[in-house]
């Protein structure tokens, strides 16, 4: 299905490619469906391509319910930038205030040491840690096996992996009684951060975190199906979420829809990685980033949030370690993840590496999500599917699609 006429923002050539490209991957049988959105200067065009299922079945949708993952963060970190332009929350402020369970930190010694060789933390966590992923503990994938992430996992403080999380009480009780695995401030980590913003938000406002963003982000953008799980009117609209094995590519289900992960509000409404949603509201959300806060006439974020969010906030000493992340699994990611910098909730390109030019902001979601924008080209793609990244696939994918949107651009 092609919906969406070219105008002035693309070549009718560009916009072959890109989908004679995704059609291809549809028809190699590893991506069994997908939907994908490129727009710029008021000009949409959308393919939805394949099927809900691996075996066929019902067609994928414009308006099909994917599980975000990991582009939950872009749109979660909302809620705390409008803590800050409220004057509710500050940048140095002590998280402790909130989150007392987050007072007087010990560092772990050596990151792969027992969790009692410890030394003090040098200074308290502040809400900017937060926000920018530095105030200690995060998902470190070039230290798995290390007592630290045994203990992350064996509690429930990441999505599910392998224990459900705990409602958020409980959850920060559980973060509180681990060493940070480095200074606060030292050092960019994935993840946990982005959920602990949703434990901070609900402590300031008194609001399930949830609540907060349909009330400030949701509803005044008409985000109606993005939430944290779908129910049970929509869940036919939501496919299977597939995780095929990595030496065969045989379809696993990861998690089905009826009776699934996302068919009941969970325990922990988790920022990170719990958001469901389609591609015309994300494409609306970001589009309001692009409008530097705006949408329609109402302002939803002020301009200056908006720029802290999609500007890098790190150091070069503190994106070490997040290069080194991306470029140690380059082999499955095909270059997602090296774009140099990190804002507030997404990654920012501070070079060239590949056709996306410097200033693009987003991220890229485990279940094949991926949703950017770019200023320069006011431009936002979007491509989602239902194929986990245990293979390369979904990465590949996602590759060949902003290969082909940066080709289609025309002036």
């Amino acid at each position: 299905m092609r919906i969406g006429q070219s105008k002035s923002g693309f070549s009718d050539t560009g916009l072959r490619r890109i989908r004679d490209v995704l059609e291809r991957h549809v028809e190699s049988g590893k991506i069994p469906g997908l939907v994908a959105l490129v727009s710029r200067n008021n000009e949409t065009h959308v393919e939805v391509i394949g099927t809900m299922r691996h075996d066929g079945g019902a067609s994928m949708e414009r308006d099909t319910i994917f599980r975000m993952a990991s582009t939950s963060k872009p749109v979660s970190i909302a809620a705390a930038m409008i803590l800050l332009d409220e004057c509710k929350l500050r940048l140095d402020d002590l998280v402790q205030t909130w989150l007392p369970e987050l007072a007087d930190r010990q560092v772990l010694k050596n990151i792969d040491g027992p969790l009692d060789d410890t030394v003090p933390a040098r200074r308290p966590i502040t809400v900017r840690d937060i926000l920018t992923s530095t105030f200690g503990l995060g998902m470190d994938m070039t230290s798995l096996g290390t007592p630290i992430m045994g203990k992350i996992f064996e509690q429930g403080l990441t999505p599910d992996l392998p224990t459900p999380m705990p409602k958020p009480d409980e959850w920060i009780r559980r973060l509180g009684a681990l060493p940070l695995m480095h200074q606060p401030g030292e050092r960019w980590q994935y993840h946990i951060s982005n959920d602990l913003l949703g434990v901070l938000v609900t402590r300031v406002t008194g609001q399930s975190f949830e609540t907060f963003l349909r009330d400030r982000i949701f509803a005044p953008l008409g985000m109606k199906d993005t939430g944290f799980h779908v129910p049970a009117n929509k869940i036919d609209r939501m496919p299977p979420l597939y995780a095929p094995d990595p030496q065969s590519g045989e379809f696993h289900v990861w998690d089905d829809a009826k009776g699934g992960r996302y068919s009941q509000p969970p325990a922990f409404q988790g920022g990170g990685g719990g958001l469901v949603s389609t591609v015309d509201e994300y494409h609306t959300y970001f589009q309001m980033l692009l409008n530097q806060g705006v949408h329609g006439s109402e302002r939803i974020l002020s301009r200056p949030a908006v720029e802290l969010m999609t500007t890098n906030r790190l150091t070069p000493e503190q994106q070490a370690a997040r290069h080194a992340m991306a470029t140690g699994n380059v082999h499955v990611s095909f270059g997602q993840g090296q774009h140099g910098g990190w804002g507030m909730g997404m990654a920012v390109r501070t070079y060239r590496g590949d056709y996306a030019p410097i200033g693009q902001f987003g991220w890229d979601g485990g279940s094949g999500t991926s949703t950017y924008a770019d200023t320069h080209n006011q431009l936002t793609g979007i491509l989602l599917t239902q194929v986990g990244m245990s293979t390369p696939d979904s990465a590949r994918l996602i590759h060949d699609f902003w290969t082909t949107v940066y080709q289609a651009i025309e002036d």
